[in-house]
């Protein structure tokens, strides 16, 4: 008896035979390696962005220090460089040169607490009490700390480089007399401010904050002067709180 022949396997059955059938498992995989390629590359950009922002921080703090110590015509970047512990290259990738740095640093300092004292005042607080805040943080984080430097730096070579007066006039003086004179338009409609002549010349409000810092860079060390007890007398006075009759 004879056996019937099966026909051969062609090479292409052969290779048919061998392929598994494909299972869900793979075909989600090529998805699931994108997706974790894609979460890999957001958390590089996050940390390269941090980074970033951290040296950013450092070389402003640094140039605090140094312009602070040295005045603005004899400060280097190389100096600035160094305290913040970056090449002098890497000042150039965040700022153009040494007038833009200190420009930010001015921004950075001292613009913030404009904005608290322009914040719309919460229901029901006083204008007196919006004043008190303010020179609780101006003495705080002006008067006892290195922006007083910053602003008697600004008083002495202002006059040399008007271009950086005129930018802290714009960025900062000119939102802070605002900021003044909305609270002083406040105070007289609640019937608590009555010389509505402030609001033409909210300059007088600040005048003494100003003096605090002058009297501390040049006379501290002469007569010291509590500048928080002198601008609390300043609200009195201009809230008319006193002793006479």
């Amino acid at each position: 008896m004879t056996r019937s022949k099966q026909p051969p396997k062609t090479k292409q059955s052969l290779k048919t035979a061998a392929l598994p059938a494909p299972s869900k498992s793979s075909s989600r995989a090529p998805a699931a390696s994108a997706g974790r390629t894609s979460r890999g590359q957001d958390d590089s950009s996050s940390l390269r962005a941090l980074r970033a922002a951290e040296r950013r921080a450092a070389i402003v703090e640094a140039a605090l220090e140094e312009f602070t110590a040295r005045g603005f015509a004899a400060t280097r970047l190389d100096d600035v460089a160094k305290r913040a512990g970056v090449a002098k290259g890497t000042i150039y990738l965040y700022f153009a040169d040494k007038e833009t740095l200190f420009q930010e640093l001015l921004r950075f300092s001292l613009l913030p607490l404009i904005g608290e004292l322009g914040a719309p005042p919460p229901s029901g607080v006083s204008a007196r009490a919006m004043f008190e805040t303010f020179v609780e943080v101006f003495v705080r984080e002006v008067t006892e700390t290195k922006r007083a430097d910053l602003l008697r730096l600004l008083i002495s070579e202002g006059k040399r480089f008007p271009s950086l007066a005129e930018f802290h006039y714009r960025e900062v003086v000119v939102h802070g007399i605002a900021a003044m004179r909305r609270v002083i338009a406040y105070g007289i409609e609640r019937g608590e401010i009555r010389h509505t002549a402030l609001l033409d010349y909210p300059q007088l409000l600040m005048a003494p904050a100003m003096m605090t810092v002058v009297w501390q860079g040049l006379f501290n060390r002469y007569a010291p002067l509590d500048a928080r007890a002198l601008l609390r007398t300043h609200i009195d006075i201009l809230f008319d709180k006193g002793n006479a009759p």
